[in-house]
C-alpha cells in the first residue's frame, strides 16, 4: 500500500519546563536541556498524574489516499478519511491499580494538515495478553485501524495500552475498569501537553469509545470526566461497542453455561484471565492450584506469551481447565473475585449519563454475550438516561461476529461523533 514513513524521531520532555529535545536522524535541536539518555524524575515527579515523559513518532500517513489505503488493506471502511495521519507514541505517568505511582504509555494519533483546536476522542483497545498487543506498540488491524479513523476524518485520539502493555512495568490487571480509566484520563492530559507543540489544542469535550474490553474502560472514563476527576477535560459523547459491562451478571454466566451462545474455546481463556487478572488487584486465590487444575495456566497471562501461544497452551473445556473450587468460585464469586466484580459491574448501574451515548453491538456476538447490552441500556434508562441501542446486524469479519462489530461499530461511530456539534454535547 502506498504509505509514506517519515525518518524517526523522538522527544524526551523535561517535568520541571514541559521542554522537547528533538532527535532526527544524527542531529539533535534541543528545546529544554535533558537528552533521551537523562536521569530517573525526581520522586515527587512520579507523583505527577499525566505528565508527559516522551513522545515518539512511530509513522506518517502522508494524505488522505494514504489513510483510506491502510483502512481498507485493514477491512475498515475509509469513507471518513479526510486527512493524513501523525502517529505517535506517548509515555507518561499514571497510578497502578493500588495507587501508586507508575508509567504507562498510548497512541496518539493526530491529523496533517490542521492547526488549532481538535476535537478529541478517546478508544481503549480491546484484550490482548501480550505486551505489545497494544495500539502503541504494533500498527495491527484491530490495535490501530480505530485510531486512523477517528484521526483521518479530523479528530486528536488517544489509545491507551492499558497499564502493564505498552512500555508499562508490571502485569496487566485485565478488566480492572478503575486503572483502566486511571490510564485513559492521564493519556489525554499527556496528550494535551504535547499537543501544545504541534501547533493544536485539544477540545475539552472527551468522545469516548472502545471496544470489547475497552468498551468497558470508555465507560468508566465517561464515569470519571462527569464527575469532574479533571479541570480541563470533560465528557462529551460515549459510543462504546461490544462490551462486558455485566461481567460477573451477565458474561461469566454465559460462558459457563453447557448450552452457551458463547464459543466454548473463549469461554476457557476468558474464565483462566478473570481469575489471573482479578488476583493481581484483589488477592482471589492463595496459589493458582486451588482454581487450576494445572497451576502453570497462571503463567500463560505473565504478557510475555502471545494470543496463539496462550490458546495453544490452555486446555479445550473448562472442566479440564477448572478444579471443583475454580468453578464454583466463578459460578458463584466471594472475597476478593466478588470485590473486583462490583467494580467491573459498576460502570452502567447507579450514574445517570449526561452526554449522548450509543451503545453498539452485534447479534449473536460469540465472545461477548449480548445481554451485556440489554443490562446496561436498563440501567441507564433506570436512571432516566436516553440511551440508544445499534444493533450493527450481520457483521463477520474473518468468521467473528465479535471483530466484525469492531470494524462496523467504528465506521458508525465516526460518522455519528462527526455529526455532534462542538459545545452542545456536555
Amino acid at each position: 500500500m502506498p504509505v509514506a514513513r517519515t525518518p524517526h524521531r523522538h522527544w524526551r520532555v523535561t517535568t520541571a519546563a514541559v521542554a522537547a529535545t528533538i532527535l532526527a536522524g544524527a542531529g539533535a535541536v534541543s528545546a529544554g536541556a535533558e537528552s533521551r539518555t537523562s536521569a530517573a524524575p525526581s520522586s515527587n515527579a512520579a507523583a505527577q498524574r499525566g505528565a508527559l515523559l516522551s513522545a515518539e513518532l512511530l509513522y506518517t500517513l502522508t494524505s488522505a489516499k494514504d489513510s483510506a489505503a491502510e483502512l481498507t488493506a485493514s477491512g475498515y471502511d475509509p469513507g471518513a478519511a479526510r486527512h493524513g495521519v501523525d502517529a505517535y507514541r506517548l509515555t507518561y505517568r499514571t497510578i497502578d491499580a493500588k495507587g501508586q505511582p507508575t508509567t504507562a504509555s498510548g497512541l496518539f494519533t493526530i491529523p496533517r494538515g490542521t492547526q488549532g483546536r481538535l476535537r478529541t476522542v478517546s478508544f481503549a483497545h480491546g484484550t490482548g495478553v501480550h505486551r505489545i498487543d497494544a495500539p502503541s506498540m504494533q500498527r495491527k488491524v484491530f490495535l490501530t485501524s480505530p485510531s486512523i479513523t477517528y484521526a483521518s476524518a479530523g479528530f486528536a485520539t488517544v489509545a491507551p495500552d492499558y497499564l502493564g502493555m505498552g512500555t508499562g512495568p508490571g502485569k496487566h490487571p485485565w478488566m480492572d475498569v478503575p486503572s483502566e480509566a486511571t490510564a485513559s484520563l492521564d493519556l489525554l492530559r499527556a496528550a494535551r501537553q504535547f499537543t501544545a507543540r504541534t501547533g493544536h489544542t485539544l477540545d475539552r469535550d472527551v468522545l469516548a469509545t472502545g471496544f470489547s474490553q475497552g468498551a468497558s474502560a470508555a465507560l468508566g472514563l465517561g464515569r470519571a470526566l462527569q464527575a469532574g476527576a479533571d479541570r480541563y477535560f470533560r465528557l462529551g459523547a460515549l459510543a462504546p461497542v461490544s462490551g462486558a459491562y455485566d461481567f460477573g451478571g451477565a458474561e461469566i454466566p454465559a460462558l459457563l453455561a453447557d448450552d452457551s451462545e458463547l464459543e466454548p474455546r473463549w469461554g476457557v481463556v476468558y474464565a483462566a484471565y478473570t481469575l489471573v487478572a482479578f488476583d493481581r488487584v484483589h488477592d482471589v486465590y492463595d496459589n493458582p492450584s486451588e482454581v487450576f487444575r494445572d497451576p502453570a495456566v497462571e503463567e500463560l497471562f505473565d504478557g510475555m506469551h502471545t494470543g496463539p501461544q496462550m490458546i495453544s497452551a490452555l486446555p479445550r473445556t473448562l472442566d479440564e481447565l477448572l478444579t471443583p473450587y475454580g468453578r464454583d468460585l466463578l459460578t458463584r464469586p466471594k472475597g476478593g473475585l466478588a470485590a473486583g466484580l462490583r467494580g467491573t459491574d459498576s460502570v452502567c448501574k447507579d450514574w445517570k449519563p449526561k452526554a449522548p451515548i450509543r451503545l453498539y453491538m452485534a447479534q449473536g456476538d460469540e465472545q461477548a454475550t449480548v445481554r451485556n447490552t440489554a443490562n446496561c441500556a436498563a440501567a441507564f434508562q433506570k436512571m432516566g438516561a436516553g440511551v440508544s441501542v445499534v444493533d450493527l446486524g450481520a457483521v463477520d469479519h474473518q468468521k467473528s461476529r465479535h471483530l466484525g462489530s469492531n470494524v462496523q461499530g467504528t465506521a458508525r461511530a465516526v460518522r455519528w461523533f462527526s455529526s455532534l456539534r462542538t459545545g452542545s454535547i456536555r
